[in-house]
């Protein structure tokens, strides 16, 4: 249990803030971006929850809690000190995303063109998640060139963005009224 008497510290008035393993790094880390691309992420889909409803709200629920465990996971480096032990990303939370992804799908026809974000007010908060979660796994990514960062944290973001996406078409009559690209529309003067 997490217990916040004080919201403000000053610790971080110089541009620093502190790991979860006790160590110092500057707030413009890519660490730090990671984890605050991750926070993005979770607040966007905050935004989607007030339209959602049902099995939907409890995925997104659940997800949003996910996301504080990959918090957790980024804060504290896997080689750093008091790794052993810390709270990381699972494989089973991959796989829960993607047998959601799998019965979300099941019900929606197949693609015909790429999809503008839009349609219903939550599928256009989820493509926003949706983005915004493609730039967390970025962030992740290049962090991963330079430290050592769990595998199922990696696999579960990007399944995050395409669990955004096609709960997105869910949203929006089941892929019935999705948004349509048509590829230079608008060429003609």
């Amino acid at each position: 249990m997490v217990i916040l008497s004080k919201i403000y510290t000053k610790t971080g008035d110089s541009g620093e803030t502190g790991l979860g393993d006790g160590s110092r790094v500057s707030k413009a880390s890519p660490r730090i971006t990671t984890i605050g691309a991750v926070d993005e992420t979770n607040s966007a889909i905050g935004i989607a929850r007030l339209d959602a409803e049902g099995d939907a709200d409890k995925m997104l629920a659940r997800i949003q809690n996910d996301l504080f465990d990959l918090g957790a996971d980024l804060c504290a480096p896997e080689d750093g000190r008091k790794a052993e032990g810390r709270l990381r990303i699972c494989a089973a939370q991959v796989e829960r995303l993607e047998r959601e992804i799998d019965a979300m799908n099941e019900s929606l026809a197949p693609l015909t063109s790429f999809i503008l974000p839009g349609g219903t007010a939550l599928a256009a908060h989820l493509h926003l998640a949706r983005a915004i979660a493609r730039r967390a796994e970025t962030a992740m990514v290049a962090l991963a060139q330079d430290e050592t960062i769990n595998d199922a944290a990696l696999r579960y973001i990007n399944r995050l963005s395409d669990h955004l996406f096609v709960m997105a078409r869910t949203a929006n009559d089941g892929g019935m009224g999705d948004v349509l690209w048509v590829p230079g529309k608008n060429r003609e003067t």
